[in-house]
């Protein structure tokens, strides 16, 4: 048996919105932060592990490990910042 299909329609995708717009940064920036700021960690702790008690390299992993918290900082921050961008584009 051969069964016939009808005519194929082509169906549009409704555009998106200003929120899902906003929303789709927010997951973006928030996992972007997230993997930068993870990147750092390991930098960071792979330096303190290697520097054998050299203070210039202990530094340094210091240095790293400060820049992964203020990575992940922003990550748990970064919903605020997007709604406050949110809020004065929507203003205007």
């Amino acid at each position: 048996m051969l069964a016939a299909a009808g005519p194929a329609f082509a169906q549009t995708a409704p555009s998106p919105t200003l929120n899902t717009v906003i929303d789709n940064l927010r997951t973006w920036l928030v996992g972007l932060l997230a993997a930068v700021a993870t990147l750092f960690l390991t930098i960071g702790g792979l330096r303190y592990l290697a520097a054998s008690g050299d203070p210039g390299q202990v530094e340094r992993a210091k240095t790293a490990l400060k820049s992964a918290a203020v990575g992940y900082a922003l990550a748990i921050l970064a919903p605020l910042l997007v709604s406050i961008i949110a809020s004065v584009v929507g203003a205007a």
